[in-house]
């Protein structure tokens, strides 16, 4: 691979010139690789970087503006936590936000990340945006629809895509152009409170991952020996207390990372099949997510009624569906909202659970909404005569007497 290779597809690729452009900055690999592409080909008369915090950190965040001091620029700075939490991580949980095993994360931030970029795009006065998206992965999709939602009028930029650049070869301009990269492992990570994904499409088949890749999580055969109890209070589905401690919910789900990971909790190692159909090896770390959700699903079990945990199972499947498709904004997934919202009125309650090497089990849970009642329930009750049951029984048995009677007349034609 040589640099004079990959310089020759990049001036083959027309470009748009002497634009002010804004640019999603997130000190990775693929959006310090746009400034310089702004510089260098784009020649753009105004650079407008912005750096969405939604949860990354001190430290990484500390490292997105020393990389941005290297790069002589100045990020403005948005601070997303707050609404990252308490309208998207709050409804995410509600949803019990699974999609085939991925606690839906990523796909949303790079939502809201594109709704705040595109609105302070606009204005400023911006031409055009430009994000770091690959043409293989999901992003470019997420982005592009919410910035045609909230900025149309501007021209959206792609150079990794467009320019048909592979990981390899961003990494190579990088360095002849001295620019500032610090990947642990090809692919780099995305880090949010709910979710760490690794390594987004670069894992191999049989590829052995490095314990020392992880940030929160300790894997379970080299984590303690001692368990931990752990009391989560919710109220209307979402949690608001940890081991008795009225929380906010990003320091609720800070903590459990590290209580939670350090147990081994929150590894998950799938195939996932992506927007464009096509799977991938996804590593992710969750330790908070997992057990939340986990609560949170048994505490509806105790506080919904049949008929609304079976319907609820489709929605909620649908729900993480339309999120990681980008479809954050779309008018049925705020429908879905919205029926997910009035079931979680009732979902109120706490539950204690012991943690140990990967396992969560639930010790106890409560709830003044519960509609377990026992003593009407239990067979150690007498609540009611169980002889009424007899004619219901016979009742529901008839159509299996009828299919009984249609299978001697299939016999007999066979």
């Amino acid at each position: 691979m040589k640099l004079e290779t990959i310089l020759e597809k990049i001036n083959g690729t027309a470009v748009p010139k002497g634009k002010k452009v804004a640019v999603a900055f997130s000190g990775g690999l693929d959006s310090t690789l746009c400034i310089e592409l702004l510089r260098r080909i784009y020649a753009a008369k105004e650079i407008v970087a912005i750096t969405i915090d939604v949860g990354q950190g001190d430290e990484e965040m500390g490292e997105v503006f020393a990389k941005a001091k290297m790069l002589g620029i100045e990020p403005i700075l948005i601070d997303a936590r707050e609404e990252f939490t308490k309208e998207w991580l709050s409804k995410a949980i509600a949803a019990n936000s699974d999609y085939n095993g991925y606690p839906v994360s990523t796909s949303m931030t790079r939502q809201l990340v594109a709704k705040l970029v595109a609105e302070k795009a606009t204005e400023l006065g911006c031409d055009a945006i430009m994000e770091g998206s690959s043409g293989k992965g999901n992003d470019q999709y997420r982005m592009h629809n919410v910035f045609k939602l909230f900025a149309p009028g501007l021209e959206i930029l792609v150079p990794v895509r467009d320019f048909n650049l592979t990981r390899m070869e961003e990494k190579l301009l990088c360095e002849a152009w001295k620019m500032p990269v610090t990947e642990q492992v090809i692919g780099g990570d995305d880090k949010t409170l709910w979710c760490r994904s690794i390594a987004s499409g670069a894992i191999d088949l049989n590829q052995e991952i490095s314990p020392d890749v992880w940030m929160w999580m300790t894997p379970p055969h080299l984590s303690t020996d001692h368990s931990i109890e752990v009391k989560i209070e919710f109220e209307k589905g979402v949690p608001i207390a940890l081991n008795g401690e009225v929380l906010p919910l990003d320091l609720i789900i800070q903590k459990l990372n590290g209580i939670a990971g350090s147990r081994g909790i929150g590894l998950i190692d799938i195939f996932e099949d992506g927007i464009m159909d096509l799977k991938s090896r996804e590593i992710y770390e969750a330790p908070a997510a997992h057990v939340i959700l986990k609560l949170h699903k048994d505490l509806e079990q105790m506080c919904l009624s049949k008929s609304e945990l079976q319907f609820k199972k489709g929605i909620d499947a649908q729900w993480a569906y339309l999120v990681y498709h980008g479809m954050w904004y779309h008018p049925l997934k705020a429908a879905l909202d919205a029926f997910i919202g009035k079931t979680q009125q009732v979902v109120s309650g706490t539950s204690i659970a012991r943690l140990y090497k990967g396992n969560i089990e639930i010790l106890s849970r409560s709830s003044p909404m519960s509609l377990f009642y026992p003593e009407i329930r239990s067979i150690k009750s007498d609540s009611f005569d169980q002889r009424w049951c007899a004619h219901a029984a016979k009742i529901n048995g008839l159509p299996f007497e009828i299919l009984a009677k249609r299978s001697c007349h299939v016999e007999a034609l066979v």
